[in-house]
């Protein structure tokens, strides 16, 4: 009878040890009858003393109601699915009416197809998920020679650097001392392609305007 009554513990306890040694409910990959056998839980994700059943309810919860319905398979009942199904008893089968004996190469080749069909489409589906790019956010004091450097051209300067991976933010003047003020300003850079060393060289390089350039905060983003 599968999964009979996944409001209760008892039914909870079947899930778990049923996931103890898979990944998902039928083959390799998500399919409809991990769908089924979710829906059934209510939105009730199983207590942590169920690690197993705990872990596929998170993975299958971190797709959306449109990705798990483009997944391979036809939805059936919960109760469908199980540790019954490797006992050859689902749907109420009797002894009699299983043939221990026969064998079909068609339904074997057929069967094989449908799990490398169900193979393929999740790989395709893993490998067109975009990679997340790893973003910095960095706060820079950039500081003049004297209270005599024209600060709005300091700042024009600073913004004109360009390249690829880099995008500059808000920014202020900040007094130091003696009527002398710093320019503060933020940028977000992609980690991969924009470093400090390079925003230090290239400010400092206006070296007529800039004496120096510090790190004043830096933040994963």
């Amino acid at each position: 009878m599968g999964f009979a009554n996944l409001n209760s513990d008892s039914g909870i306890s079947v899930l778990n040890d049923f996931l103890e040694s898979r990944s998902y409910i039928d083959a390799y990959v998500p399919s409809q009858a991990d769908v089924s056998v979710f829906e059934a839980l209510n939105g009730k994700e199983p207590p942590r003393m169920y690690i197993n059943a705990a872990r596929w309810y998170r993975q299958i919860a971190s797709f959306n109601t449109d990705e798990r319905s483009a997944w391979i398979g036809v939805k059936k009942p919960a109760d469908s699915w199980g540790p019954t199904a490797e006992n050859g008893a689902v749907g109420g089968e009797d002894d009699d009416d299983i043939d221990l004996f026969g064998s079909d190469s068609e339904e074997d080749a057929a069967a094989e197809k449908v799990r490398q069909d169900r193979i393929a489409a999740y790989s395709d589906k893993k490998s067109n998920k975009p990679s997340v790019v790893a973003k910095s956010s960095i706060v820079l004091d950039v500081k003049p020679w004297d209270d005599e450097t024209d600060m709005a051209a300091l700042e024009k300067l600073v913004r004109s650097i360009e390249t690829d991976g880099l995008l500059w933010g808000s920014s202020k003047l900040v007094p130091v001392a003696y009527g002398v003020k710093k320019l503060v300003i933020t940028c977000v850079v992609e980690d991969d392609k924009v470093g400090t060393d390079f925003l230090e060289e290239a400010i400092t390089a206006h070296e007529e305007f800039v004496q120096s350039m510090d790190v004043a905060a830096f933040s994963k983003i």
